[in-house]
């Protein structure tokens, strides 16, 4: 079947919805294309809180420098500044909504500190601030009329003259394909952490959206940098929020030293996420270590305050590992979490392609560069995904709806019909996702080098091989998670390649980006993001684009 609106988002998580209610409201029929139920959205992991300039004595500058130099000055710092002067009224207006945020004794919004931050601005919902964001957010559209086609795959992007005009979405309760076509499109498909193993994402995050942008030829932007969360639970991968640290929580070595301070003695525990994730991974590599392992304690910030502002985190490390905090430290380790790269934007969300917007932790605008604060992806979803749904509303009012795309139906109907035909030879897409993870972490992990990237390349090409051999166990069509898990390998091997040809070709070392072979961050040669473009040929077409500075010249990071 086809089905025609105005614009259609893909994605459902905080930049999906943001980016919907938005270009509703702006006159335009809008529909959100989602593989979940909207509440379902990985913006629900999100727990540490939002970043905003609204206390006394703090200023929007104060926040657009502080992620900047979080960033290690490869964020654009236009964009930086756009998006922290706009933060105060955009969390205000969620306050507004419904979204019960902490107060203190004095009925006033209350804050944490969060690290990089040099003065504590991170409004939180105990340690559930992203989903009480995202229920919230789900009310409203339901309140303005959006259109939800839930638990539809989107398996390719429609061009139709150069512009992208909608999307092939896999309906998952009939196993049918259908084209919904529309004027513009908002790419807010998430994050793609399942490349990495261990990681703190949903097993829906698979780089859907990047994947899908790159083979329509939008290009990918900083790609190498690729954050790891200090704090995961041993074992799991399961995030235990900065806002521990931000509360006042210890990381402790086998020998009961709190060691950030031989690494950030002013910031310790509050050093940025890719100081501290080093940090770690050297004490862990030194034989500090506690099975692999450093300590996360909070027991001397009290039984109230954990069960009062930790909740969550105190209830996982019982659940999966039977330790309560309130009474013993927890093993976590660094673990994949979050992309700054992505799909290349400009502030208003637009892409290269016309027609074509993305938000969204998919997107790259770049406001993160090399290094993204805690509790600044919240921001990024809500600024961007409303900027992205205006902008994609006015678009739409010049532009004649589409006719075509019954071909690429037809095309991809035969494409899903050869996988599911494809016989069984020994290879699984478990094995080789696990592969493909494991892989990443070894090579292309907090530490990389020459040679490990170039074992990663060869590695990815084998496994490329591997996955022209992968079959779909269930024949069937009505709910096929086999054949969706086999679609979104194809996203993460696509993805996997402009990783490491990015972390390749940045011969220096700068926020996430840690080669043990080029040690120093190189301003004169490297301070500039690296695009990948997708072509007929074999390897992605390179490009350089300059990084735009304002008013913050780049100097020594230090915390």
């Amino acid at each position: 079947m086809i089905f025609d609106h105005d614009v259609l988002v893909i994605g459902a998580g905080l930049a999906g919805m943001r980016s919907a209610l938005e270009a509703a409201r702006n006159g335009a029929d809008v529909a959100i294309l989602s593989k979940v139920h909207p509440v379902r959205s990985h913006s629900n992991a999100a727990q540490g809180g939002i970043n905003a300039a609204l206390g006394e004595g703090d200023s929007w500058e104060s926040h657009a420098f502080d992620t900047v130099k979080g960033s290690d000055y490869l964020a654009d710092q236009d964009a930086v500044e756009l998006m922290c002067e706009e933060a105060p009224a955009d969390v205000i207006e969620f306050e507004h909504m419904g979204v019960v945020f902490y107060r203190d004794d004095e009925g006033k919004l209350g804050t944490r500190a969060f690290g990089g931050a040099s003065q504590a601005r991170t409004y939180f919902v105990g340690d559930i601030t992203g989903q009480a964001l995202l229920m919230t957010l789900y009310d409203q559209i339901l309140k303005a009329g959006v259109k939800v086609y839930e638990e539809w795959f989107a398996t390719s992007l429609y061009t139709e003259d150069g512009a992208c005009r909608g999307a092939v979405g896999l309906e998952s309760i009939t196993g049918e394909l259908h084209l919904l076509r529309a004027k513009a499109v908002v790419d807010a498909a998430g994050g793609c952490g399942r490349l990495y193993e261990p990681s703190t994402n949903a097993l829906i995050c698979t780089g859907d959206g990047y994947a899908l942008a790159y083979r329509a030829g939008a290009p990918l932007m900083d790609m190498e940098m690729v954050q790891y969360h200090p704090t995961t639970l041993a074992g799991s991968g399961f995030l235990m929020t900065e806002a521990a640290r931000g509360e006042g929580a210890y990381l402790l070595n086998a020998n009961g030293d709190r060691f950030m301070k031989a690494y950030a003695p002013n910031k310790m525990e509050l050093a940025s996420r890719d100081v501290v994730s080093r940090a770690e991974a050297t004490e862990i590599a030194q034989g500090r270590g506690v099975d692999g392992n450093v300590l996360l304690d909070v027991r001397h910030l009290g039984r109230d305050v954990i069960l009062k502002k930790l909740p969550q985190i105190h209830e996982v490390a019982l659940d999966y590992i039977g330790i309560d905090m309130i009474k013993e430290p927890v093993p976590v380790r660094p673990g994949m979490h979050y992309m700054m790269g992505g799909v290349k934007t400009d502030v208003q969300g637009a892409t290269s392609v016309p027609g074509l917007y993305a938000a969204g932790e998919v997107a790259c605008v770049s406001v993160h560069g090399g290094n993204r604060l805690g509790a600044n992806s919240l921001l990024d979803t809500i600024v961007f995904g409303r900027r992205s749904g205006k902008a994609a509303a006015a678009y739409v009012r010049s532009i004649e709806r589409a006719r075509g795309g019954s071909a690429l139906l037809r095309s991809e109907q035969e494409r899903l019909g050869a996988l599911l035909a494809r016989p069984y030879k020994g290879e699984t897409h478990a094995k080789v996702r696990l592969d493909l993870a494991t892989m990443m972490d070894k090579y292309v992990g907090v530490y990389r080098d020459e040679a490990g990237l170039q074992t990663a390349l060869d590695e990815l090409k084998t496994l490329r091989r591997r996955y022209e051999e992968v079959a779909v166990g269930d024949k069937g069509r009505v709910f096929n998670q086999a054949l969706q898990f086999v679609l979104e390998l194809g996203y993460l091997l696509d993805i996997g390649e402009t990783v490491i040809r990015s972390a390749l070709l940045r011969k220096e070392s700068r926020g996430a980006q840690s080669r043990t072979d080029y040690p120093e961050r190189n301003d004169a040669e490297w301070l500039k993001h690296i695009l990948l473009t997708r072509d007929s040929s074999r390897e992605p077409r390179v490009s350089y684009l300059p990084v735009t500075i304002t008013r913050w010249k780049p100097e020594v990071r230090t915390y």
